[in-house]
């Protein structure tokens, strides 16, 4: 049987699927492919990804691409308790998972690329607050339903929180201030503790 190919680098939308093959236990190979070298745009990937985007995944032939759902792949092929056995579980994972996207993943990445992305000298500052500021409003949202069981599903670790977290990691690397939102915080640094995402991390040179 053929491993499971995730193409990407760790320091970009791939390090979502890294994070989820390693909180699964997969056996798998990584395929470096980066916007930055070309190899996001070479035939062989645009075969795999005709969008040219990361990450994409090849399974034994099935292809997919679209962080959030081959993570949502993943999780609901393999279990170990990551995926909801209920239809209303699998809705709510779709929902935080289509959330964290729609409601914060462009204010934060606006805030990381001109923090800490951007040389400094192409950094615009008012950017990066306005997406801090931006933030606001979803990150209350989201302090309040942690405020219950300190997960977003149940009283466990499941999908749900891996990709909203892999999206909010973004804003801790942009030095977001999350003291207004403890709940946030702490579960943040639970879920940034967990040895799979931190197996997942790009390495340090």
């Amino acid at each position: 049987m053929s491993k499971l190919k995730i193409y990407g680098v760790p320091f970009s939308r791939a390090h979502r699927a890294l994070w989820m093959a390693n909180e699964l236990g997969l056996e798998f190979e990584n395929i470096p492919t980066h916007f930055a070298d070309g190899s996001a745009k070479t035939a062989e990937y645009l075969a795999i990804n005709p969008n040219g985007k990361l990450p994409a995944i090849d399974d034994n032939g099935f292809k997919l691409w679209e962080s959030m759902a081959i993570n949502c792949y993943l999780a609901k092929k393999h279990g170990k308790g990551l995926w909801p056995s209920t239809p209303e579980g699998e809705a709510q994972v779709l929902q935080w998972s289509f959330w964290v996207m729609t409601e914060l993943e462009k204010s934060l990445l606006a805030a990381l690329l001109n923090r800490v992305a951007y040389p400094e000298a192409q950094r615009d500052k008012k950017a990066a607050d306005e997406g801090e500021k931006a933030a606001q409003a979803p990150l209350k949202v989201l302090d309040q339903a942690l405020a219950k069981t300190g997960y977003l599903i149940g009283s466990n670790f499941t999908a749900a929180d891996l990709n909203v977290a892999a999206v909010l990691s973004w804003g801790k690397m942009a030095r977001i201030d999350l003291k207004p939102y403890p709940n946030v915080a702490k579960w943040l640094d639970a879920c940034q503790a967990r040895p799979s995402f931190i197996k997942s991390q790009p390495k340090r040179g």
